[in-house]
């Protein structure tokens, strides 16, 4: 007796064991916070000195007259000095290009308004990169080049006054430049201030602001680290829609913190870029070690973009408690085949989306009509800009074909969608290593996965109002078993 009992306990034993087993390979993996996120950000510094008025340099707080000479005197002054603070009183300041320099805090208080100039030629030309080609370019209104240890701060308003910068370029493109077949010059020629530069600088602190109607990128980070976007609020939305109104755009960059920022615009919301094409593999500086947290990204065309700019190559990627509404894409991940560059390490999690195109959209051939250069028998090789014949270089597909791989979605929440997922990866380059991890989204179609492999999925929910499922092709290692799909 005793012998068939402690057979019996045994059975029951192995069952309960195996039982336990087949529970926990159902449980989704636990994610880990890549070890290197505490890292990333301006290290800690200190900025003494006297604090410069504007006004006692010849500012004028009326908004119609331009201070770009008084505003850079004072910038300058206080450099000369040991650094310090520079500030405005209350009121409105009319400038083009200004460029803060080492060791200063500049102060846009809460009253205080800085306007862009509406004529270009108070933007200064200086060697910077735009949309990933190296080019002479309009500085930015509000500069930080080469310089360390800055803080931009205040609850004050900076206004780019972009309109007429959307207008000029919507002519030149539709009348001008398009029917001639140069739509992929035209964003390069149509020449637009961005509204804030750092550029091939370290330890800034950029913080509290609220900034409006850009006339092309919001804000840009190039070429630097240890930088620190914190609690901007961005509205570029105002009396119209402005084309390449990014937010922010982290640009060959490494050690950056975003976090608090809320972006309605009508680009890219949170973008991140390594350089295009033969110019970009000519540099060939990758943006990597970046964090963006605790964001909100209104109207837009993606809350986190990848691209379409990947030369250089992007990784070591963490975006976590992003919400989105209204913004047109989740995940948006597009290059070209001549771009190059490899997207690898990204983690995304506890992301909550209304009102969105796709959620997850993917692309290796984004926007044919752009991404391409092609030049008309009109032109003459021998005569066109420096920036032309950069487009021009050809680039052999083995240079050229992007790579996608190692991505994770976990905790992600979206309804109202367009299309759930939409991948499309290319018979040279499979997008492959994709998990998804605690992911529920509601839209009118599933969607499709084409030339991907390597799918890891743990509780994953789609409802498609038209009752359709994710469509496969040209895929390896990726099944969407029927709990996927739910009706409610």
């Amino acid at each position: 007796m005793i012998k068939q009992n402690l057979f019996f306990i045994c059975i029951v034993s192995l069952i309960f064991s195996s039982c336990k087993e087949e529970k926990s390979t159902s449980t989704p993996p636990k994610q880990s916070t890549p070890e290197w996120v505490d890292k990333v950000g301006a290290k800690s510094f200190e900025i003494s000195g006297e604090t410069y008025y504007v006004n006692d340099f010849g500012a004028i707080n009326d908004g119609k007259t331009l201070c770009t000479e008084a505003i850079q005197k004072t910038i300058d002054a206080c450099a000369e000095n040991g650094g310090g603070t520079v500030s405005f009183k209350p009121g409105d300041y009319l400038t083009g290009s200004i460029f803060i320099k080492s060791n200063i805090k500049f102060e846009v208080s809460k009253g205080v308004k800085i306007l862009g100039s509406e004529n270009i030629e108070d933007y200064k030309e200086i060697d910077t990169r735009i949309a990933g080609i190296e080019m002479i370019w309009p500085a930015a209104l509000i500069n930080v080049r080469n310089e360390n240890n800055v803080i931009i701060d205040g609850e004050g308003t900076v206004d780019g006054q972009g309109k007429v910068f959307w207008d000029y370029y919507w002519d030149l493109r539709k009348n001008d430049y398009e029917p001639r077949g140069l739509r992929w010059i035209v964003d390069y020629d149509a020449k637009r201030p961005r509204t804030f530069l750092i550029s091939n600088s370290k330890d800034v602190v950029f913080k509290n602001l609220n900034i409006q109607r850009a006339g092309f990128w919001t804000v840009q980070v190039l070429y630097s680290e240890y930088i620190t976007v914190d609690g901007l609020t961005i509205k570029n939305n105002i009396g119209g829609h402005g084309p390449s109104t990014d937010g922010i755009d982290i640009d060959s960059s490494k050690w950056i913190l975003v976090q608090n920022c809320d972006i309605d615009c009508n680009d890219d919301n949170f973008c991140l870029k390594a350089g295009r094409d033969w110019d970009g593999q000519r540099v060939n500086k990758p943006t990597e070690y970046v964090v963006i947290k605790d964001c909100i990204a209104r109207q837009g065309a993606g809350l986190f973009t990848l691209g379409s700019e990947t030369a250089g190559s992007i990784r070591h990627v963490y975006v976590s408690n992003i919400k989105g509404m209204g913004t047109k894409n989740g995940l948006n991940i597009k290059s070209a085949t001549n771009r190059g560059g490899t997207i690898e390490d990204i983690y995304m999690e506890n992301i909550k989306m209304d009102s969105v195109g796709h959620f997850m959209k993917v692309s290796m051939n984004w926007n044919p009509a752009y991404s391409y250069s092609k030049l008309p028998e009109e032109f003459d090789e021998n005569t066109i800009p420096e920036h032309w014949k950069k487009m021009l270089m050809k680039v052999e597909p083995e240079k050229g074909i992007p790579t996608f791989r190692n991505i994770t979605l976990n905790n992600i929440n979206v309804t109202g969608a367009e299309t759930a997922i939409n991948v499309t990866g290319m018979p040279e380059s499979i997008i492959k290593d994709i998990n998804l991890n605690n992911v529920y989204i509601k839209a009118k179609t599933a969607g499709q996965i084409k030339h991907s492999a390597n799918w890891t999925l743990n509780n994953v929910k789609i409802i498609a109002e038209d009752a359709s499922k994710i469509s496969l092709e040209n895929t390896n290692q990726i099944a969407f078993p029927e709990a996927t799909y739910t009706n409610n």
